[in-house]
């Protein structure tokens, strides 16, 4: 477990993620598909993966707080919606492995996406790896908010995994930008989605708010540890290695999930 949070800290940190696409599917391999459960810990975790890497890239002047802004408050509402819309009939019971392979259909999504930014081989691409935003800030940032809340809602990501990608694209922000505005609204959206997300966890599926806390105890050091290091990282390492790097995790903790869901 200690490792499991190194692991989700670093990719949290490296990559503004939450760290959640790591943590999940790994404690899916070790304790079986009890997804809500897994959720509701790795929200709380989010929480420590994403303030650590706030401070790392407020030191490298990355974080452009007018985005932040304009992103935060679509993303919040949609938040609760996403918790809302995971705790649906179809989701509950037997009916969680539905979620989990929601989750796997997920990952190959993201897989797809970051492949094909790997690949890319446009001048105007690799400019976009590094660097500071040149052109004005589009108002189109709080659009990017909405799909970020609700697929970290759902899924109990961080929901970086989407408004990194999509801050490139709609807003025309560098990589690293990007980075660091999603781990900035992270810390936010991880506590309203914990809050929401465990209190279902409570009065919806039986469990007590113990089990969910003492499975993220578990999880916190190494992320806070994994966290400091990865958000360092992000403005040292070559974006395309790190790319390299997280398309092959992807790509075998997709697989994993959705082999769960099929069974």
């Amino acid at each position: 477990m200690l490792l499991i949070g190194l692991g989700g800290g670093l990719a949290g940190g490296l990559l503004g993620l939450g760290g959640s696409v790591i943590m999940i599917p790994c404690m899916t391999l070790l304790f079986g598909p009890r997804q809500h459960l897994h959720q509701a810990a790795a929200m709380i975790v989010n929480i420590f993966v994403s303030t650590p890497a706030v401070f790392q890239h407020l030191r490298a002047r990355a974080v452009m707080s007018r985005v932040v802004k304009e992103m935060l408050p679509a993303a919040v509402i949609s938040v609760i919606l996403g918790v809302l819309l995971s705790e649906l009939p179809i989701f509950r019971g037997d009916g969680k492995v539905y979620l989990t392979g929601v989750f796997g259909l997920f990952l190959i999504v993201v897989t797809v996406g970051e492949l094909r930014r790997l690949l890319g081989k446009s001048v105007a691409k690799r400019r976009n790896e590094g660097g500071e935003a040149t052109a004005p800030v589009s108002r189109r940032a709080w659009i990017v908010g909405v799909p970020t809340g609700l697929i970290g809602g759902l899924l109990g990501v961080g929901g970086g995994i989407v408004a990194v990608p999509l801050q490139q694209r709609l807003v025309g922000l560098p990589l690293r930008n990007s980075i660091a505005n999603s781990a900035t609204m992270m810390v936010a959206l991880s506590l309203v989605g914990a809050g929401f997300k465990n209190y279902a966890l409570v009065t919806e599926h039986g469990y007590h708010l113990v089990h969910s806390c003492r499975l993220a105890l578990m999880l916190i050091p190494g992320a806070v540890l994994g966290s400091l290091i990865g958000s360092r990282l992000t403005h040292v390492l070559p974006v395309r290695f790190v790319r390299g790097a997280f398309v092959i995790f992807l790509l075998m903790a997709a697989g994993r999930m959705l082999l769960y869901a099929i069974r």
